[in-house]
């Protein structure tokens, strides 16, 4: 075997192992990835049912009841909303028509969250919550 033959077959295994590699990282990835949604993104994309979500968007006016550590109120993008269930203590800062992020997963066509996570000042929201509310018109924070 020529030294340019041996050469390639290196490059080639070497090459073979790398692509292994990734798709081994990128299926053990695929397993814990937590997508992000709106609540038009979780009507409208069928979602399955305890799939771990992120749903971000508005907590609606009106929309909070709290008793004892158990929590119920509604998210919404202005579009769409999605009923979120919570059984620990919300957040300090959470207030209904401020934005929120709660990660969980839907049953019952509701979103039961294992944690809920409230802006922390009147100049931060998500990139991912900021760009889907403002394409809605819901809302008009700064840029």
């Amino acid at each position: 075997m020529s030294p340019k033959a041996k050469r390639l077959l290196v490059v080639v295994a070497i090459t073979a192992l790398l692509g292994i590699a990734v798709m081994l990282v990128l299926g053990a990835l695929r397993e814990n990835i937590v997508f992000f949604y709106t609540p038009t993104d979780i009507a409208t994309s069928g979602t399955k049912s305890g799939q771990p979500l992120r749903l971000g968007g508005l907590v609606k006016e009106g929309s909070v009841t709290i008793d004892g550590l158990q929590s119920v109120f509604t998210v919404t993008d202005g579009t769409a909303d999605i009923t979120v269930l919570y059984d620990n203590a919300l957040p300090s800062l959470f207030r209904e028509g401020q934005g929120v992020v709660a990660e969980g997963s839907i049953a019952n066509g509701k979103f039961i969250a294992s944690n809920v996570l409230a802006k922390h000042d009147e100049n931060y929201m998500p990139a991912e919550v900021a760009e889907k509310l403002k394409s809605t018109g819901v809302w008009k924070g700064k840029k």
